[in-house]
């Protein structure tokens, strides 16, 4: 990774797992990382280690960026709303945005605005976060001369599948292929988002300097398997997922890595960052390409229109 000295990161969830490791690693090279957090108090929590481990950081060595934990609930538009508002009030720009934070295959339950939950916080939350600082990120100088879009996904979109009669699983749920389908929902909106810009390039006198990436850490030991055994509420199933993360997960911050390469390396807009290793689930960074189904650019341009008008975003191209 580069330095980041000057830059200010986004970076959703970043109290815990992928976020978290991600937060360090930006913060060790020198930028300012806004710390998204559901809860204020583990965001500090977390800030706190970090600068702990860092040997008393947040801004006091050349090496260590500024932290800033700021409360953004994905489950609650009028939340995220906020803190894009917080943002725009004391930044001048976001050079990197990372829409990390998820959940995985919990129960059926809605967000505060009546949405399915894992659709509502893995991709309209970030729609909406995304659409919101846009102008932020337009405002930055970036990493290498362009702001960054990062968005997370995971290779469970393979078995999502977009069925816009029931985008929030009103007539049937199962709680794995709601998951799968939020992380194809990621993916359609990361080349989107993508195409537009390049659209509005193509067409426009002002460019915008703005790319976008979409990533996935393979399996990584966090959290947030065991989220998805706590709502289960089947304690041989959290048994398994223990078991499974000590047997097949690699480290968080090995699993944080394809994120980072996104947000820093020379990548270009549209691409797909996700392990090299045995079935890119383990190892390092590289440029893969995910399933067809999330290259399906009308499914795309009707995801885009309908979230357009249930997160009441509008964006400024």
């Amino acid at each position: 990774m580069p330095r980041l000295d000057g830059k200010t990161a986004v970076v959703t969830g970043a109290n815990s797992g992928l976020g978290y490791e991600g937060t360090r690693a930006f913060a060790a090279k020198g930028a300012t990382v806004v710390m998204a957090c559901r809860s204020v108090e583990r965001g500090e929590d977390a800030a706190d280690k970090i600068r702990a481990e860092a040997g008393g950081g947040n801004g006091d060595s050349d090496s260590d960026g500024d932290l800033d934990v700021r409360e953004c609930d994905l489950a609650s538009l009028d939340s995220v709303t906020g803190f894009a508002d917080g943002l725009a009030d004391d930044y001048d720009a976001v050079d990197v945005l990372c829409n990390n934070a998820g959940v995985m295959a919990i129960p059926r339950s809605e967000t505060e605005d009546g949405f399915e939950t894992q659709f509502g916080v893995n991709h309209l939350g970030h729609f909406a976060l995304t659409g919101r600082l846009f102008s932020l990120l337009r405002d930055a100088e970036g990493v290498d001369g362009e702001a960054r879009i990062v968005t997370q996904s995971s290779g469970a979109h393979e078995s999502g599948e977009m069925d816009f009669s029931d985008l929030n699983w009103e007539e049937s749920y199962g709680k794995w292929k709601a998951y799968g389908r939020s992380k194809l929902a990621n993916l359609l909106f990361a080349y989107e988002i993508q195409r537009r810009i390049d659209a509005a390039n193509r067409e426009g006198d002002a460019p915008i300097d703005i790319r976008s990436v979409a990533c996935h850490p393979g399996y990584a030991d966090t959290n947030l398997q065991l989220r998805t055994a706590a709502e289960s509420g089947n304690p041989l199933m959290k048994v398994g997922m223990r078991l499974a993360n000590a047997v097949l997960g690699q480290d968080a911050a090995t699993g944080a890595l394809p994120m980072l390469y996104a947000a820093t390396a020379d990548v270009d807009g549209g691409a797909y960052v996700e392990p090299g290793g045995l079935m890119n689930m383990r190892g390092h960074p590289t440029i893969g390409r995910s399933n067809d189904a999330s290259y399906n650019s009308e499914d795309a341009s009707r995801l885009w229109e309908y979230s357009t008008e249930a997160a009441g975003v509008e964006f400024p191209f």
